[in-house]
């Protein structure tokens, strides 16, 4: 074996930036619906076998997430059993797969551009396919990453893993936009009861086409992902657990120096007896704070404003609501910027809750500007900018580098699983009750105590949040993977 004297951090940020194109494909795939949304559900509206409802609609939108629910529960068991490397190399091929499936899902079985419930059906298998590589990329990458950076940057490193999840959704947003051209998105309103499309010449291109090309644009990037992830090392956790000590080794020294390398192996070895320790080993509290970090960062509702904008600002009154989504997606990537650079400062446990009280204040501003008439429509547009920006740097990097962080080596494949499953699952509730919640009406206001209704109630889970991190969550900052064995342990033993 060769090993290296010194270590080299371009070889570790080259490795990093084929990891975080997982991350990229994550954002891109859950927000390519926000483009799609529309054109999707005027297409199937044309079904004449079943009703395609708002209540459909909204399933088919987050079907994906379903998908995401079982590659993250799987996560663990891939990334034991087959590596981490192996594992994201299979969710490039399953994003690819799922691209090409939603552009044409009558490929050999159906008539192309009738639309049917068979047909839907197809359709959210290839988005359920798609959303099964999220989840394993989501797990993933973040423990990829965790476990190939050395512990002084590691949150940062880790946080470009969120940025390039929020570059996705931009990217998406652009491509979508510039698909989208010159072309008008269907105009669905209700009439009667009933879904009905007001300008359904206009949007004859958006309706058959567009939303097609939306979904086939990922496959660019995820086949590069796929093809970039052959030249990337497996971690050096992963070989060391698996008895490949001289291949970590050298995966270590090319990264920290061999001196360094041999001190971190040594650790390594010491608690990476992964398979001969139960999962409730350091006590339930670890894994009831992992799981809870996942489930606010999914409850506080980010996901409905991020899958749903170009919807809301339109029912704000927007002129063009793609392109108040474009300029979210800015705000959003500068305000992740944020993160990256002040986590090693400031630590993980200020950023959420200062991030939290941010959420909230935007989302009562939102549904405020329901409750009193007369108010600006730009008031309720700047209120989802700090709702949004808010969480972009705070639960939307830290949550992720907190779940990397806060297991112990030998629960980490595991516990990482479980609680990123949880953050899937409560995406796809907030995610499919989003629409039919913003669309409930009440009285004298209408769909406004819908939108009154939902912001509301995702600033008050803000609050909840913002005390839960304050209570209980452990700093992880400036300690090594290893360290946090040590915590969890002291913590069970002195109950």
């Amino acid at each position: 074996m060769n090993y290296t004297e010194k270590g080299s951090k371009l070889y570790l940020f080259s490795i990093v930036l084929v990891a975080v194109i997982g991350g990229l494909l994550f954002g891109y795939d859950t927000a390519v619906i926000s483009g799609a949304d529309k054109g999707l559900q005027a297409f199937f509206m044309g079904a004449s076998d079943f009703a395609y409802t708002d209540t459909v609609h909204g399933i088919t939108s987050s079907s994906a997430l379903i998908g995401c629910i079982i590659g993250s529960a799987l996560s663990g068991l891939f990334a034991s059993n087959l590596g981490r490397k192996n594992s994201l190399f299979i969710a490039g091929v399953l994003f690819f797969l799922s691209a090409l499936g939603s552009y044409n899902p009558e490929f050999l079985f159906f008539d192309y551009g009738v639309p049917s419930y068979s047909l839907l059906v197809a359709f959210n298998f290839y988005r359920v396919l798609g959303g099964i590589g999220v989840g394993l990329a989501s797990a993933i990458c973040p423990m990829y990453i965790a476990e190939i950076a050395p512990s002084n940057i590691r949150g940062t490193l880790v946080s470009w893993n969120q940025f390039a999840i929020i570059f996705g959704q931009l990217v998406v947003y652009f491509v979508n936009f510039l698909i989208l051209g010159e072309n008008s998105n269907p105009v669905i309103k209700a009439v009667e009861g009933v879904n009905q499309i007001l300008n359904p010449e206009a949007a004859a291109w958006t309706t058959e086409i567009g939303w097609r090309l939306m979904f086939v644009s990922e496959a660019v990037p995820a086949g590069l992902f796929a093809l970039l992830v052959l030249f990337v090392p497996e971690t050096p956790r992963y070989l060391a657990m698996s008895g490949k000590d001289e291949k970590a080794l050298q995966v270590l020294s090319r990264i920290n120096g061999l001196a360094q390398a041999k001190v971190i192996l040594a650790q390594i070895k010491a608690t990476a007896e992964e398979k001969t320790e139960k999962l409730f080993t350091y006590g339930w509290m670890v894994i009831f704070i992992g799981i809870m970090l996942s489930v606010f960062q999914q409850a506080v509702g980010i996901n409905a404003v991020l899958y749903f904008a170009p919807r809301i600002f339109e029912t704000m009154g927007m002129g063009n609501p793609m392109v108040q989504t474009v300029i979210m997606g800015i705000i959003n990537i500068l305000f992740t910027l944020l993160a990256v650079f002040t986590v090693e400062k400031w630590g993980r446990k200020p950023l959420l809750i200062s991030g939290s009280i941010g959420m909230a204040i935007g989302a009562f501003g939102v549904a405020l500007c329901n409750v009193v008439a007369g108010l600006p429509p730009m008031l309720a547009v700047v209120s989802i900018m700090v709702y949004s920006a808010s969480f972009m740097f705070s639960w939307g990097p830290i949550c992720w580098v907190l779940i990397a962080e806060i297991f112990p080596n030998t629960i980490r494949g595991a516990a990482v699983a479980i609680a990123v499953a949880f953050q899937w699952i409560f995406n796809f509730i907030v995610s499919s009750t989003f629409v039919p919640m913003y669309n409930m009406s009440l009285g004298d206001m209408g769909d406004k105590f819908g939108h009154m209704f939902a912001y509301g109630l995702y600033g008050i889970i803000c609050v909840v949040a913002a005390l839960f991190v304050w209570k209980l969550v452990p700093e992880t900052k400036g300690k090594t993977l290893e360290d946090m064995t040590k915590l969890w342990q002291d913590r069970k033993n002195k109950k």
